[in-house]
């Protein structure tokens, strides 16, 4: 697949269908696919028990807002039960939806305005990183996740932070005990702690990053493998921040949608109790022992990042035009051979990579890092 004008590799964007690991372009060519939409599709795209889900209360009668169905109350008691810390649930519909409303009642419980954040966090005024478009009033400040003493720092200086909102990690793993060092910095500034789990939340662990890294957020965010694909987010907390929510108003007429409700309640079932989660871990794991071993046999600069369900490969030589060189021509080659890597946001592996997808991958590895050695 060659480069387009500017140089960068070109990717199908217009899909014609998907299922399992693989998605179909509208020019017929398929691909196992390692985006699977940013993250939701954890079982695989179009999984015929949650989309048996989804229909069932479609067929039903879908939107009778501002009435409520008992879907609601079925995925709420499943979250409190799975998500670490979480006695209540508010159900929303984007990522963006669910950030926004925790830092709204964040400031309700403590009073404050102020907020600290890191990572992508949504596309609201107070989060999105582009300024265009945004008065200044409006946004959040950022932090380095990295900094501790520079954490404490800013929550010491100027107005008192009602809550600091945190990815719990990106590319990197997560130090052991870095989250909790963080909390309890946050905390002992008066702050709340928001964890925004939209790619980690039942990916990394059917309790998110909460459960596999050891910490415990004030409230937790989560969408994309939650429902599978479905439009569904989700906050979670404290029975006493979220009554936070009777002095507001966070509405939808789409909110209480039970088709989405429904899919998640699925999905949520089938990770735990399936090995699901387990078959997630190992083939990512096994792609990125693959791909290290590849990188050594070429001796291309690069490293394999990131934990097993949401690996990267990042490429890094010291010459910022060969780091691209090699990058572009690793991607393009991936693409042109049916694999589809993302090259600016880490990959994520689903229930549905099979051995075959996993061998077909690294073989096309190889490929794609002859040309990625050509390039350097």
């Amino acid at each position: 697949m060659p480069a387009d004008s500017e140089g960068r590799a070109r990717y199908p964007r217009y899909v014609d269908r998907c299922a399992g690991a693989h998605i179909w372009d509208v020019d017929g060519n398929r691909y196992i696919d390692y985006l699977l939409g940013y993250g939701p599709a954890i079982l695989g795209h179009a999984h015929p028990d949650v989309n048996q889900a989804a229909i069932a209360e479609l067929d039903r009668g879908h939107c009778f807002a501002p009435l409520w169905s008992p879907r609601q109350v079925e995925l709420t008691e499943m979250l409190c039960k799975v998500v670490p810390g979480a006695e209540a649930a508010l159900l929303l519909k984007t990522g963006s939806d669910a950030t926004t409303a925790a830092v709204r009642l964040a400031r309700i419980a403590t009073g404050r305005d102020r907020v600290l954040r890191w990572g992508y966090n949504g596309w609201h005024d107070w989060s999105v990183h582009q300024p265009a478009g945004v008065p200044s009033a409006s946004r959040a400040e950022e932090f380095d996740l990295n900094d501790l003493d520079g954490l404490a720092q800013r929550l010491s200086t100027g107005n008192p932070v009602a809550c600091v909102v945190t990815m719990p990690f990106e590319y990197e793993r997560s130090p052991a005990g870095h989250l909790e060092a963080l909390r309890a910095v946050t905390h002992g500034h008066g702050a709340l702690l928001v964890l925004d789990e939209m790619r980690s939340g039942f990916r990394l662990a059917l309790g998110g990053a909460q459960e596999q890294l050891g910490v415990r957020a004030d409230m937790a965010c989560f969408s994309k493998a939650l429902g599978n694909g479905y439009a569904i987010s989700a906050v979670t907390g404290s029975a006493e921040l979220m009554a936070g929510l009777a002095k507001t108003k966070i509405s939808s007429t789409f909110f209480a949608n039970p088709a989405d409700m429904a899919a998640a309640h699925t999905t949520v079932r089938i990770l735990a109790e399936t090995d699901a989660l387990e078959r997630v871990w190992a083939t990512g794991a096994s792609l990125m022992a693959g791909l290290q071993e590849i990188v050594a046999e070429f001796g291309v600069p690069a490293e394999v990042v990131g934990y097993p369900p949401m690996p990267f490969l990042r490429f890094t030589a010291a010459d910022v035009h060969e780091a691209e060189r090699t990058r572009l021509a690793f991607f393009t080659e991936t693409t042109r051979n049916g694999v589809l890597f993302h090259p600016d946001h880490q990959w994520f592996i689903s229930a549905a990579h099979s051995a075959a997808d996993l061998d077909k991958t690294l073989e096309v590895c190889v490929k794609a890092m002859v040309a990625a050695a050509a390039a350097a």
